[in-house]
């Protein structure tokens, strides 16, 4: 079952680098097909799923924005961390 904790723990695998565009976007149109959503945010969740499985189509895109508006949505606040490569 997707969850808003679900979401936004892919929004964070993606955003950390840890997943690519590519996998996000598998997975969210992975998810529209063949998962079930939590009822409690079903419109935020399905919403957001869709979005992200059309990230990869030129005239959607995913920018930095559109991830921190997401996973405000989903209850989450976005925190940028820059540090010096060594």
């Amino acid at each position: 079952m997707i969850t808003r904790n679900t979401l936004a723990s892919q929004l964070r695998d993606y955003l950390q680098h840890r997943i690519t565009l590519a996998a996000l976007v598998n997975w969210a149109e992975h998810a529209m097909m063949e998962e079930e959503f939590d009822e409690r945010d079903l419109d935020t969740i399905r919403d957001i799923t869709s979005r992200l499985g059309l990230a990869d189509v030129r005239e959607f895109g995913l920018t930095w924005e559109d991830c921190e508006g997401y996973l405000s949505r989903l209850g989450y606040r976005t925190k940028v961390d820059v540090v010096q490569t060594s």
